[in-house]
């Protein structure tokens, strides 16, 4: 099924619409679950937010927080090798204890890419939120190990990669059931996030 989607951008108090076209293509011989394929401008991205459900397209060339550093280097730096790996994994499933390299628990996602980037880190949620110096929200910066307590019970048992710009990547055992991009600083995530890891200085 083919569909065309016009999508209204507000940015910076300007308005943009951009024609994207949309693919549905029915996997695994399953009704109930589709891939959802948009193609679009090489100069946004696409991310998902789990909890609401919207697809938002947000541009690469535009720095939404200044406060952050930007980031319009080459793609050749160890945070960036390691982030786009992690993106390239987006919408793989969730699978309980696995460690890819196209299904992941949680911390099974963090470890693999962090292990395919020459990096050792610990196997579990647990053991990588004591793998290093804890870091508060204000000292995180991309490609840091992001550390979260799902249930309040003062133990950690969800882990992702921190993406900059209040975004963080991981694999989500929740409705998208598999690898998402999702808020840091606003809605389910805001207050589960613990601290984070620093592993590549």
């Amino acid at each position: 099924m083919r569909v065309y989607l016009l999508i209204m951008i507000v940015l910076s108090g300007l308005l943009f619409a951009s024609e994207c076209e949309i693919h549905l293509e029915k996997i695994q011989n399953d009704e109930s679950r589709f891939t959802l394929t948009l193609t679009h401008d090489k100069n946004w991205e696409v991310l998902m937010d789990e909890h609401t459900g919207k697809i938002v397209l947000v541009s690469k060339t535009v720095d939404y927080n200044t406060s952050e550093p930007k980031h319009f280097k080459k793609d050749n730096t160890p945070v960036d090798q390691l982030i786009n790996l992690a993106k390239s994994k987006l919408g793989d499933s969730y699978v309980y204890a696995a460690t890819g390299p196209d299904h992941f628990d949680c911390s099974g996602f963090v470890y693999y890419v962090f292990k395919e980037n020459g990096v050792a880190i610990p196997r579990t949620s647990l053991l990588q939120s004591k793998s290093g110096e804890k870091l508060n929200r204000q000292e995180i910066r991309r490609g840091d190990i992001l550390l979260f307590d799902m249930h309040d019970r003062k133990h950690i048992n969800h882990s992702g990669i921190y993406l900059g710009n209040g975004k963080f990547i991981h694999s989500s055992s929740g409705k998208v059931f598999g690898v998402t991009i999702s808020d840091l600083d606003k809605g389910f995530y805001k207050d589960k996030f613990r601290w984070g890891v620093r592993k590549i200085l």
